[in-house]
């Protein structure tokens, strides 16, 4: 067996409702390699200071920032998007994080839209914090389908330096997600580990309990030498305690450790190094 260089975060929107310094309570208790903070109204998740400090008191360093792309957080770091980028950098930088996880953006934000590909690179050249934009999915009421997302949510259609790829999301894309990490190739730098059955709705599954091949993905980058970074991004917020949330995000982190211990074959694949 070995295990690759990979670490295994928390991400602070797994604790939801709870807030972000819960997350790094329990990141802390658990064994978790580290945390990726979901910038979003919790204004702890958006003080560098505040998250500096609560990284130094549960020794649990911060690997990744999460943009604030969704709709609720529309107004976190601004209304203008590439401020809302450059804060997550600066963010990043200062906290010793070597990845900012994005959103392509919606299709309503024309002028950011037009922009992003070449936007992202140029952020990109000026740091050494990777900027992973990260797979998306169509929006789905009943029979009724909109492309909510630009230039789309199937962002391999795009030349970007490094990507994340995100399980529930290809849940619910309906997608091949071993396909589409075929597309990224060298350029998948992040995982979001999680799982989903394909229902309309974005599930965030504790990983093994959906239809997604999470096993044989974390056993391939496995086997390649992945190095990036994999967090646990899921949904506890039906829990009804926090014994059982804890539990939820307990049996994540093991399966994700388990499936992370490839066995060596005699002929591995060539290695996988984000950003070469």
């Amino acid at each position: 067996m070995r295990i690759p260089d990979a670490k295994v975060a928390l991400s602070t929107a797994s604790v939801y409702p709870e807030s972000t310094a819960t997350a790094f309570e329990i990141a802390a208790r658990l064994g978790y390699d580290g945390v990726e903070v979901m910038v979003w109204t919790d204004p702890v998740s958006q003080d560098i200071e505040a998250l500096r400090r609560l990284s130094d008191y549960h020794q649990v360093p911060i690997l990744a920032v999460h943009a604030p792309c969704l709709l609720i957080t529309q107004r976190v770091w601004s209304t203008d998007p590439w401020v809302k980028l450059q804060r997550a950098r600066a963010a990043a930088e200062k906290l010793g994080a070597s990845t900012v996880v994005v959103h392509p953006p919606f299709r309503w934000q024309r002028a950011y839209a037009r922009e992003f590909v070449r936007g992202v690179w140029r952020m990109a050249d000026e740091t050494d914090v990777r900027f992973a934009v990260e797979n998306m999915y169509p929006w789905r009421y009943r029979d009724r389908e909109m492309l909510a997302y630009a230039p789309s949510w199937d962002v391999t259609k795009d030349d970007y330096r490094h990507f994340t790829i995100d399980l529930s999301h290809t849940a619910t894309a309906r997608t091949d997600a071993l396909e589409m990490v075929d597309r990224m190739g060298d350029r998948l730098a992040h995982l979001h580990i999680a799982d989903g059955h394909g229902s309309n709705k974005d599930e965030h599954l504790v990983p093994g309990r959906g239809t997604q091949p999470c096993a044989e993905l974390l056993e391939r980058l496995a086997a390649t030498g992945f190095d990036g970074n994999v967090v646990v991004e899921v949904n506890t917020r039906r829990a009804m305690s926090t014994t059982e949330r804890e539990a939820d995000l307990a049996e994540a982190l093991a399966f994700t450790r388990l499936h992370l211990a490839s066995p060596t074959s005699a002929n591995p694949p060539s290695r996988v190094v984000p950003g070469s």
